[in-house]
């Protein structure tokens, strides 16, 4: 008998260690979003997803123009973050963009096309492989995502499509320095009929130093970026950068490049132009 009872425990013993190990349940998402299964799935994968406060995401609870929606994520409080995502649940094209913060700050800030009524969330994963994930419901009247650009009113829109106007602050005590662009162009998603998608799809910001430029950080922008995109970032110059270089490509080609110098400090920041002569400011 003892020996049956111990061959029985065995056996038990065998078939749970050769049973396959199940993924962790998703966590219930506080939004009540009906996409957040799907989306989960299709942005995180195996990785493990926490909804975590300490990504802060700013938007407006109701949007008086859906064709530019603010929107911030700031996952400054996580300390290291290797990758940052900003999602409209119910957008026809859910991902706005990704950021590679590198040595910048965890923070973005820009505008957005939403479609209709949606959670709009942002993600930051830290350097163990986590996701952290938080948001914010925004109530809107519909239609930013296929709206035609105003650009396209404009006879010379497209002389000006790939200019960039930038203002750099100086460094704060802790080498951080906010900096913003705007960039002319259309960014359109496509979906009004007979015009193709026509988007930013690239940006990096890198410094512009004696030993040869470094990056600081990169933005993967999709369709619902609004018109004429813009964006605050808290980039870390090295103390030897003289300027930094924006270089980017639209996703028919088009190149966008500008160099802002770097401001004294004290000093007002200043804002830049990408004329012929990309190193000629206004302001200062």
């Amino acid at each position: 008998m003892r020996h049956a009872l111990l061959g029985s425990h065995l056996t038990a013993a065998l078939l749970i260690a050769a049973t396959p190990a199940f993924a962790a349940p998703s966590p219930s998402d506080p939004l009540g979003s009906v996409m957040w299964e799907a989306l989960r799935d299709q942005y995180f994968a195996d990785a493990t997803v926490v909804f975590d406060d300490k990504v802060k995401v700013t938007a407006p609870t109701s949007a008086e123009d859906t064709r530019a929606v603010p929107l911030s994520v700031d996952a400054t409080a996580l300390g290291q973050v290797v990758e940052m995502l900003a999602i409209a649940d119910l957008n026809p094209f859910p991902l706005i963009l990704r950021y590679h913060p590198g040595t910048a700050a965890p923070y973005i800030a820009t505008r957005i096309k939403i479609q209709q009524a949606t959670a709009v969330r942002g993600a930051a994963r830290t350097a163990d492989g986590v996701w952290h994930v938080s948001g914010v419901v925004v109530d809107a009247a519909g239609g930013g995502c296929s709206a035609p650009p105003v650009s396209y009113a404009q006879k010379d829109w497209a002389d000006h499509v790939g200019e960039v106007q930038a203002r750099l602050w100086p460094a704060d005590a802790d080498g951080v320095a906010r900096l913003r662009l705007r960039i002319r162009h259309p960014n359109d998603t496509g979906l009004v009929d007979g015009i193709p998608a026509f988007f930013v799809e690239t940006l990096t910001v890198q410094a512009q130093t004696p030993g040869g430029p470094s990056e600081l950080a990169r933005i993967d922008s999709l369709e619902p970026v609004s018109e004429n995109p813009v964006y605050s970032l808290d980039v870390r110059p090295p103390p030897d950068a003289k300027a930094l270089v924006l270089r980017g490509r639209d996703n028919q080609g088009g190149e966008i490049d500008a160099v802002i110098p770097m401001p004294p400090p004290g000093a007002r920041p200043a804002m830049t132009l990408r004329p012929t002569d990309p190193l000629r400011s206004v302001g200062q």
